[in-house]
């Protein structure tokens, strides 16, 4: 519900018959690397429920130029590719799912402009996520505060039900809702209202170097031994992962081991399915480093076909071209829609 409690109803109604699937947003930005905390997290519970959902996944491009000084054009559309890949290589089926580059789809951008224009600036500035990453800057970009607006418009694009996000992100789905509610009590029912969806499991795996902190690419960028990148090679992963802190003891049981070791039980368990309680009283007795190694296989055994597909499509672009212009369109179906249905109700465009 957005501040007034309201919902939307009636012929713009983007209300969900009893057939249609839910449908589901979720994006990833193309800075940094994709690592085993994103294929955990995100990238495998997407491909878990592809049958289930109508899915829309899009490497948010636009996202990632919010602080210009750290912008560089061509590594950004290197980025792109390989965050397209890897969706690809993870398991999400472009046949099931609609898999894009956000740029590609104009509508986000225009969307994004009518919902800036209906969006108090005060909601922007309580934004979590804009106080930290602007704190200590001299000078910030309009597009740093104008972010979640421009989140917004992704979601509300696609007549979204569902947002796959980690707990630190609700705030933005919250934000969304009250964008659209607002919108909607202005000019008529026109966005369906999305709902965030926390993951039961896997949404949080610690960093390997300090497992009190949620692993990001953020922290990767700067410290080589805090997470398993999704295209590491095997020295890498085995340096990362037989350094990850334990502690001094020699304790498995999960209501009694320090939180390096329960991120440890926690990755084993959601590579290979076993019980964190089953895989404690299998290593009780022995030493972390036995742990260590047996994360370091399912680790292994995880990624080896990830990254030999991930590799055939790099040797193959026009594939990967293909693919993504094949989504692009697919995706602007909907978003022209939306988009129109948009524009009438405040009175713009033809």
């Amino acid at each position: 519900m957005d501040r007034t409690g309201t919902e939307p109803h009636g012929p713009a109604g983007p209300t969900a018959s009893a057939e249609r699937r839910p449908r589901v947003f979720s994006g990833v930005q193309p800075s940094g690397d994709l690592h085993l905390g994103t294929y955990l997290g995100a990238l495998r519970p997407w491909t878990e429920r592809q049958d289930a959902r109508e899915n829309v996944f899009c490497v948010v491009d636009l996202h990632a130029i919010t602080v210009p000084e750290a912008i560089d054009p061509a590594r950004l559309r290197d980025k792109c590719r390989e965050v397209a890949a890897l969706y690809l290589a993870c398991g999400i089926d472009p046949d099931r799912s609609t898999v894009f580059v956000q740029s590609h789809v104009r509508e986000h951008a225009e969307l994004a402009w009518l919902l800036n224009c209906t969006t108090p600036l005060g909601w922007l500035y309580r934004m979590t996520q804009f106080k930290s990453k602007s704190e200590g800057r001299d000078s910030v970009s309009v597009g740093l505060l104008d972010y979640p607006v421009l989140q917004a418009a992704d979601i509300l694009l696609y007549d979204t039900d569902l947002v796959p996000v980690g707990e630190d992100q609700v705030q933005h789905v919250e934000l969304t809702r009250d964008i659209a509610g607002r919108f909607n009590r202005l000019f008529g029912d026109t966005f369906r209202l999305p709902k965030a969806e926390i993951p039961k499991s896997g949404a949080r795996v610690m960093g390997f170097d300090d497992p009190e902190v949620k692993m990001s690419k953020s922290l990767a960028r700067e410290r080589d031994r805090h997470a398993v990148p999704l295209l590491a090679d095997e020295k890498r992963i085995k340096k990362t992962v037989m350094s990850a802190v334990t502690d001094s003891g020699r304790e498995f049981r999960p209501e009694h081991a320090g939180p390096g070791v329960r991120n440890l039980l926690g990755v084993h368990a959601s590579l290979t399915g076993d019980a964190v309680d089953e895989l404690a009283e299998r290593f009780a007795g022995g030493g972390y480093g036995d742990l260590k190694k047996a994360v370091l296989g399912a680790i292994l055994d995880a990624l080896g076909p990830i990254q030999e597909r991930y590799r055939e499509l790099a040797d193959d672009p026009a594939e990967l071209d293909a693919i993504l212009a094949k989504g692009a369109e697919r995706a602007r179906t909907t978003a022209a829609e939306t988009m129109a249905r948009a524009s009438a109700a405040i009175g713009v465009g033809a």
